[in-house]
């Protein structure tokens, strides 16, 4: 593996350094969770949680205007884990999943937040990919 300066990127899409509350739904239980970036095809995000490697999930989190290229909007996405990474020392897991599907929210339609906790970014590494249609 390369990971000296010259080393290739394999992402197909640009990531976004995104900090918002997420509401996951796994198993028909609903976790919260905070993201850590977005791309076009994919999140990478951490939750209370944890999630086995190719589970289905639902996201419902506020979209930023850096991505929408627009208002910031509430989506829904549908997902599946590609990697978890456990928590180190009390920190939460780490989760990348793809986005296979994702539905644009009214805004009357979010998911409460009261629940959301910060997770700090530094608290462990993340990679991420992010939504097709």
């Amino acid at each position: 593996m390369n990971d000296g300066p010259n080393r290739l990127e394999r992402r197909a899409a640009q990531r976004f350094e995104v900090h918002v509350p997420v509401a996951i739904c796994f198993e028909e239980r609903m976790l919260t969770g905070f993201t850590q970036d977005l791309s076009g095809r994919g999140i990478f995000f951490y939750s209370e949680g944890a999630m086995p490697v190719g589970a289905v999930v639902d996201l419902t989190f506020t979209m930023p205007s850096e991505i929408t290229l627009g208002e910031s909007m509430p989506v829904r996405c549908r997902g599946r884990i590609l990697r978890a990474e456990a928590p180190q020392g009390g920190q939460h897991n780490g989760i990348a999943a793809q986005l296979d599907s994702y539905e644009y929210l009214p805004a009357d339609d979010r998911e409460p937040t009261a629940k959301f906790i910060r997770v700090s970014a530094a608290s462990a590494a993340a990679s991420a990919r992010y939504v097709q249609h």
